[in-house]
């Protein structure tokens, strides 16, 4: 009776275990609107002259159907292929199935300590906001002892540095021009510092372009082998700003190559290999009621507080575009992300509760 006690409790540790995965890569893509991840290019904002660069015909050639689903696999292959045949995604309204942030500012750094956070603090209410004061998921994780030291984020907007808090948490950030490499930097790491150094720089100072991130955050990955990895593009937020819808859409088509990337590399390395999931989403939306508003968000763009989430791997049922009328919202992605890691996210601050991704 007692071995087969023992048994029993080994069969249900190593069940409960495969429940949850061992590396998490977390993914945003700046004010990527809910609209094209689900309805692909809008003919409205392309036709737009205003808008489309000149080159509606490039766009449409390149994205456009006649039918939703196959325009949205046309701008996101990736997406709604291998992560909705292998996870979920959250977020169609036209289904009233509804992800909001729960800040009321709807722009970048309230949202990203939201997603962090857990927790809609409403003197968070600038981009200009000083070294983050809460307590993150990733200065949480990296006080646990099977992930001190294996965290790392990179990002494209020099901001990151203190929403992530990283003077305090002593997480490694890595945003904007940052070199990478430290002192001893490998030839690969002096390359990208080389040439993101020289690079064309549409936003100055504040942000690179993303390729720079990508790569930089891909050699980290491969090399220095982070359980716990953040990687946040820009773009696809400031060509929205500036109304080039174009290589908006060009920017988020190439961040699901991106993507793409980075998951066959996962799934090639044995230390990543089935025990790694993905956690894809945005800051904030963007307007769309009025169609000029594409651009722009913030509290007074009326559904700018709109958004969306994906993920995928162990511990994340296979359920695909989530079509169920529900209602979530950006605090509680940080104790879904500890929850899919198989921890409670604890701080002194009130944590949005976990969205449950592995019942049926």
């Amino acid at each position: 009776m007692k071995r087969l006690l023992g048994l029993f409790l080994l069969i249900g540790f190593h069940s409960a275990n495969s429940q949850t995965a061992e590396n998490i890569i977390i993914i945003t893509t700046d004010g990527f609107r809910w609209q094209e991840v689900f309805g692909g290019m809008d003919s409205a904002i392309a036709n737009n002259k205003q808008f489309n660069q000149y080159d509606s015909a490039g766009i449409f050639k390149k994205y456009w159907s006649g039918n939703a689903e196959t325009r949205r696999r046309k701008l996101m292959p990736f997406l709604w292929s291998t992560v909705a045949g292998n996870g979920q995604i959250y977020g169609n309204r036209n289904y009233g199935n509804k992800v909001d942030n729960a800040n009321r500012y709807w722009f970048s750094y309230p949202g990203y300590s939201e997603i962090f956070t857990g927790y809609p603090d409403t003197a968070v209410n600038s981009n200009s906001f000083p070294p983050n004061p809460h307590v993150t998921l990733l200065e949480f994780l990296n006080s646990q002892p099977k992930y001190q030291n294996r965290i790392a984020a990179f990002g494209a907007w020099d901001a990151f540095d203190r929403i992530l808090n990283e003077g305090r948490s002593k997480v490694p950030v890595f945003s904007a021009f940052d070199k990478v490499g430290g002192a001893n930097p490998t030839v690969a790491e002096q390359i990208i510092n080389q040439l993101n150094h020289d690079s064309y720089k549409p936003f100055d100072e504040a942000e690179c372009l993303d390729v720079f991130t990508h790569y930089a955050a891909m050699n980290y990955l491969q090399n220095k082998k982070p359980k716990v990895l953040y990687i946040a593009y820009g773009e696809t937020d400031e060509w929205a700003h500036s109304g080039r819808y174009k290589d908006y859409l060009n920017a988020a088509n190439m961040v699901d190559k991106w993507i793409q990337d980075i998951w066959n590399y996962v799934q090639s390395d044995p230390f990543y290999k089935n025990k790694t999931a993905l956690f894809i989403t945005v800051d904030h939306g963007r307007g769309d009621m009025e169609k000029k508003q594409w651009t722009d968000h913030g509290s007074d763009i009326k559904d700018a507080y709109q958004i969306w989430f994906a993920a995928m791997g162990p511990g994340i049922k296979k359920k695909g575009e989530v079509k169920n009328a529900q209602q979530f919202y950006q605090k509680q992605f940080a104790q879904t992300i500890a929850s899919i890691l198989g921890f409670t996210y604890q701080a002194a601050h009130p944590i949005g509760e976990k969205i449950e991704l592995n019942r049926d």
